[in-house]
């Protein structure tokens, strides 16, 4: 499957949500805590492919994610293959076993909208809050628009290359 999204950044969670039900979306899932890590090969394998491999834990449910390399442009696009695994804890042993390390962890209360077209998530972080619009691309312009925002103010970076803008170089995790 192919992911499309941006991030818009945003003052604080409340001007975020406002903007979010003011343009028409719903309420999808309440607030809760998302905790994630990035795992590479010591070597630095995926990273030197640009691409990603996530586990997920939310709430009760862990996902196990690959993100292939980003297109250039004003959305990011990419592969993504996920899925649900019965097991966090059990996921990252086996991740270990198969010879990949955490490298990054980061954190972020996400609550999730939905509105024509995307699925739009409010994730408050430690480097800030921002929106992610995720769907195809005239509904990920239309909610921009919507919520006034515009291509300018599209942000593309992972949450990785925010913390480290917001921190300088190797900052360390991205957890409260």
């Amino acid at each position: 499957m192919v992911e499309r999204e941006i991030k818009l950044a945003f003052a604080s969670v409340d001007e975020a949500r406002g903007a979010l039900l003011k343009a028409g979306a719903e309420m999808k899932t309440p607030r809760r805590l998302q905790d994630d890590v990035l795992y590479d090969t010591a070597e630095g394998a995926l990273l030197a492919k640009r691409s990603a491999l996530r586990l997920r834990r939310d709430g009760g449910r862990a996902l196990v994610t690959f993100k292939g390399p980003a297109a250039a442009g004003p959305m990011k696009m990419r592969e993504e293959i996920e899925s649900g695994v019965d097991s966090g804890d059990a996921m990252a042993a086996m991740l270990d076993a198969l010879g990949f390390t955490p490298c990054f962890r980061y954190q972020k209360y996400r609550e999730e909208y939905r509105a024509e077209g995307v699925v739009a998530a409010i994730d408050e972080t430690p480097a800030g809050v921002f929106v992610e619009i995720e769907g195809d691309e005239t509904g990920i312009r239309e909610l921009a628009g919507r919520i006034g925002r515009d291509p300018k103010d599209f942000i593309v970076d992972s949450y990785y290359a925010v913390w480290v803008k917001a921190r300088g170089e190797r900052p360390g995790d991205m957890v409260f």
